[in-house]
């Protein structure tokens, strides 16, 4: 029986990348990093840089504009994500051929993480029942920490078996639930790698973001001042966010189709 390779699929992505980065780069920069440090500039600072316990309720709320701003970042962002999806797992398509594609896929892309959404709060609610049922036994403090657990369990679980949806959503002519049903069976048997690689992609990509940060910020404010440090480093981040995405999606698009020859 064929097994997943994360390796191969990461050598596999490389070779890709190399030849196809003059096509792959470009859309990036437009669809993910612009967005990004368009949205990064509209926020207020404070937003930005929450302190660890410092709640969203306790800051003022944001205008309608910014709001409405950060959603259409997202969206254009999302968007993005598919055109460089469609470039990875369709050979000879134009980028022209790739933003369309994922444009008519969109739909069917937010259809589907809205579901799974549901589903995760619902799995997330019914954590949380069963932590208040233990803090009876346990105590307060046990309660919570065994919730907590079972709360990242869900979270790793989930995001593991729905790591190919995007791949799926545009390499296949599927309607939402039918997409779902396709990433689920990609996925069987394979959480434990899903998760893994969910999981270690997120933590490398939050090192690189924090360390191009700290090294543009400081940078930034010695020579201009903090304000424009804070911009400066903002624009840095979302530039690096965009290659460093290439490079998630790409890897991803690889791990889709592995993961399909091992269905068929």
């Amino acid at each position: 029986m064929a097994t997943m390779s994360i390796g191969k699929a990461w050598e596999d992505s490389q070779a890709f990348i190399k030849r196809e980065g003059h096509l792959l780069f470009p859309v990036a920069l437009l669809f993910l990093s612009v967005p990004l440090a368009i949205v990064q500039q509209m926020v207020p600072a404070n937003f930005m840089q929450l302190q660890p316990g410092q709640a969203l309720d306790a800051l003022p709320p944001l205008p309608v504009g910014v709001s409405l701003s950060v959603i259409l970042g997202a969206i254009i962002m999302v968007a993005g994500s598919l055109s460089v999806y469609a470039l990875a797992l369709r050979p000879g398509i134009s980028v022209a051929e790739a933003i369309r594609l994922a444009l008519s896929r969109l739909p069917t892309l937010i259809g589907a993480s809205m579901l799974a959404g549901l589903a995760l709060v619902l799995a997330l609610f019914g954590v949380a029942l069963v932590g208040g049922l233990l803090a009876g036994v346990l105590g307060k403090a046990g309660g919570v920490q065994i919730a907590l657990l079972l709360m990242t369990g869900a979270l790793l679980y989930v995001g593991g078996r729905l790591v190919p949806l995007s791949a799926v959503v545009i390499d296949r002519r599927l309607g939402v639930v039918a997409s779902l049903r396709a990433t689920l069976g990609l996925t069987k048997g394979q959480v434990g790698r899903m998760a893994a690689f969910l999981m270690i992609s997120m933590i490398l990509i939050f090192i690189v973001q924090l360390a191009v940060q700290s090294a543009v910020g400081v940078v930034g404010t010695l020579a201009f001042g903090k304000e424009a440090g804070r911009s400066i480093s903002e624009v840095a981040v979302a530039l690096m966010s965009g290659v460093l995405n290439v490079y998630l999606l790409v890897l991803t698009a690889r791990i889709y189709r592995q993961l399909e020859g091992m269905e068929s």
